[in-house]
């Protein structure tokens, strides 16, 4: 099996990848992190937007407790009857804000298609449709620019598709697979709908759809290890890039109003091979050095096809890759009970009672 890197190592540029990319193709780049340091310099590679969620920003907060600790003392101060989880809320909710308006020129020059600040919803909302189109709509008003994430479980369908209507633009994380991507496009097409039907602006949406395709990878190794079943293991890093690939063609072939995004990086591919799509790639800021220092070619690859001698296996063998890759391969009601949406959203509920351990350390130390 050939890679990119190996086919075309001699297709360097002066310019960084990322920022080859950026520049040369409908591919924007997105940073996914919150911290301003972190981003600032991947504006500097051709960043147009960023993201944040549980995990990035206890991450962020942990990484710069001089800096933060203060912060929290002081939102403490300012609510004094709010709890551990308000205080670490409002710290998330800073963290977006101060994130946002470093990509705000940017928003404004591409219209309000780029230049978005994803803030993700609260986790231990996710059997709350109304709770989370309530968050979404209060999220949404922090900054021009900001983009909200929710969850592509039923619930989640249900309300991204009134948040949309709402005037909110999406993106939908805990998501893996073509059907949630199909199922996530569609709740926004009929929120668009509803606004179109009653003379609503439509034309200042940037929305997106995720698949955490890294995420889809590390479930496949998983099921596929619990199940005893082996194959080669290069395959599992193509699947994810698979069911990227196969959505967006479907969005394209269908005129969905929301574009792909790849996240969740585990290889270069989840990059390499999508570039020359209009779609986001948003790798953490660590993946992005790596590309650059490595000089992975910029070369445009959403045309190629992954080998269907790889597809073929994956499908024949993991019943999970199915579920993942086939466009009807889940209804909306098994969504939320896929591994790899039960293996983050898990991870997104202990990283809210990880900040809120953090915060009770800042506020009650420890004797």
């Amino acid at each position: 099996m050939t890679l990119p890197s190996e086919q075309a190592t001699a297709a360097t540029t002066s310019r960084p990848p990322l920022l080859e990319a950026a520049e040369s193709t409908p591919t924007s780049l997105w940073n996914d992190s919150a911290d301003p340091r972190e981003l600032a310099e991947s504006i500097a590679f051709g960043a147009v937007g960023a993201t944040c969620n549980p995990v990035i920003a206890l991450t962020t907060i942990t990484s710069n407790l001089d800096i933060w600790r203060p912060r929290l003392l002081a939102i403490a101060e300012t609510h004094p009857t709010a709890s551990e989880s308000e205080i670490g809320w409002k710290a998330v909710e800073e963290l977006s804000v101060e994130a946002a308006r470093l990509l705000e020129p940017i928003f404004r020059e591409h219209g309000g298609r780029n230049g978005r600040l994803s803030i993700q919803t609260d986790p231990r909302l996710h059997r709350n449709a109304a709770a989370l189109v309530e968050q979404a709509v209060r999220f949404s008003s922090l900054a021009p620019n900001i983009i909200v994430k929710i969850p592509a479980t039923k619930t989640g369908i249900e309300a991204i598709e009134e948040a949309t209507y709402r005037g909110v633009s999406i993106n939908a994380t805990v998501s893996f697979t073509v059907a949630q991507a199909i199922a996530v496009a569609e709740a926004i097409e009929r929120g668009l709908n509803r606004r179109d039907a009653e003379s609503l602006p439509t034309d200042g949406f940037g929305s997106v759809c995720t698949i955490m395709g890294g995420r889809l990878d590390d479930w496949l190794k998983a099921s596929a290890a619990k199940a005893r079943i082996l194959i080669e293991p290069g395959y599992f890093e193509w699947a994810g890039v698979a069911a990227l690939k196969k959505a967006y063609t479907i969005y394209r072939e269908r005129g969905y109003r929301t574009r792909i995004l790849s996240a969740a990086f585990r290889n270069h591919l989840q990059w390499s091979e999508l570039v020359g799509g209009d779609l986001v790639v948003s790798p953490p800021f660590d993946w992005q050095r790596r590309i650059n220092e490595n000089n992975i070619p910029a070369v445009e690859r959403i045309g190629v096809p992954v080998e269907p001698h790889i597809i073929q296996t994956l499908h024949d063998r993991l019943p999970e890759f199915r579920k993942a890759y086939d466009e009807d391969g889940m209804p909306v009601e098994e969504f939320e009970n896929f591994g790899a949406t039960r293996r983050t959203l898990r991870q997104f509920l202990e990283a809210d009672a990880a900040l809120d351990s953090l915060i009770r350390d800042v506020l009650m130390p420890a004797i």
